[in-house]
């Protein structure tokens, strides 16, 4: 990897509106900061000069996935000594406009997803043209090398589909519909493609409009009505997975259901055998490793990963046998 256009740290300056605008939730903000401030009573805080970093995700209006996301990055920021602005747009046009924006304002570093790495892929060249370092979180492990970034944190979503595939077997399952929320998305199709893999029951695929929960709700209830073979429900992420459950009572379905991700509220419905089963990509360890990469690499030159290899957060599966362990972290935002 060339990495002589990072030789020089960038001086920091303010975001502008359009950055600071952007954020998941005011309560999931409020949420992150919370956290970071009572981390701040357990950890020593860098004494390295302060700098400012962007963290740019696909994150939607509500979704505590990325409020988690955040609650990580705030406190590596603060253990950092560096100043974290969060922006998240769940249109990719918009998120791209949210990097460039943070390259005309010269940040000492970006941290960011790649749901549609292509789509994204002239915005995060301008930044490292611009000498700005950046990582990859989450999505678009496929693409980080090529696109030049330093390092990527996060799970093989295919190899990942191809657990839970395996894990449905197991289970008795013989027909699952996997539910996209994000059409396009590279790695929700690599999940369901994974689970599709290794399943050994009929699997396919229902497209839903993860904007609008209501909508989730009964497109997955009317695909039950129709299909009453179906007794597995994949979902690929927490907030889905819970309208789920919904939609399961409402078709007064027998099916099961299990997902990707996890949060607080999917925790109690393991707990309360609502769900079977979840995935954990960690991403809390996601939003802290990125932006300590991005501190690393300022203040002693490190790639972790060595620049070559991503740093896997998952998966981990997580049901009623070890619930217990994962409730006693998941009140304080970091599960």
């Amino acid at each position: 990897m060339n990495t002589s256009r990072y030789a020089v740290p960038v001086a920091a300056c303010a975001l502008g509106a359009l950055l600071l605008s952007a954020c998941t939730s005011d309560t999931g903000g409020r949420r992150a900061q919370e956290a970071a401030e009572d981390a701040a009573n357990a950890m020593g805080q860098a004494d390295t000069a302060r700098m400012k970093v962007a963290l740019i995700t696909h994150g939607g209006t509500g979704d505590t996935f990325w409020d988690t996301v955040r609650a990580g990055a705030e406190d590596a920021a603060y253990k950092s000594n560096a100043e974290l602005v969060y922006a998240g747009d769940a249109e990719v046009s918009g998120q791209a406009a949210l990097i460039e924006n943070a390259v005309d304002q010269d940040v000492d570093g970006i941290a960011v997803s790649l749901p549609d790495p292509e789509a994204l892929a002239d915005a995060v060249r301008r930044a490292e043209e611009a000498g700005i370092p950046v990582v990859g979180l989450n999505s678009g492990m496929d693409a980080w090398r090529e696109l030049g970034l330093l390092s990527y944190f996060g799970q093989d979503e295919r190899l990942t589909g191809e657990a839970f595939g395996e894990r449905l077997n197991a289970a008795g399952a013989g027909h699952a519909v996997c539910v996209i929320h994000e059409q396009g998305h590279v790695d929700q199709e690599a999940r369901c493609a994974g689970v599709a893999e290794t399943f050994e029951g009929e699997s396919e695929i229902l497209y839903v409009d993860g904007t609008d929960m209501p909508s989730v709700r009964s497109t997955i209830e009317a695909k039950l009505r129709q299909e009453s073979s179906i007794d597995y429900v994949v979902a690929l992420g927490a907030p889905f997975a819970l309208a789920a459950v919904g939609s399961v009572d409402d078709a007064g379905s027998e099916a099961r259901i299990a997902t990707f991700d996890l949060n607080a509220e999917l925790v109690t419905a393991i707990e309360n055998g609502d769900i079977e089963f979840a995935v954990d990509q960690q991403p809390y360890l996601q939003g802290y490793l990125a932006i300590d990469a991005l501190w690393l690499f300022h203040t002693n030159g490190n790639f972790s990963g060595g620049g070559v290899q991503p740093v896997l957060t998952g998966p981990a599966f997580v049901d009623a046998e070890n619930i217990e362990e994962i409730a006693a972290f998941a009140g304080n935002g970091t599960r």
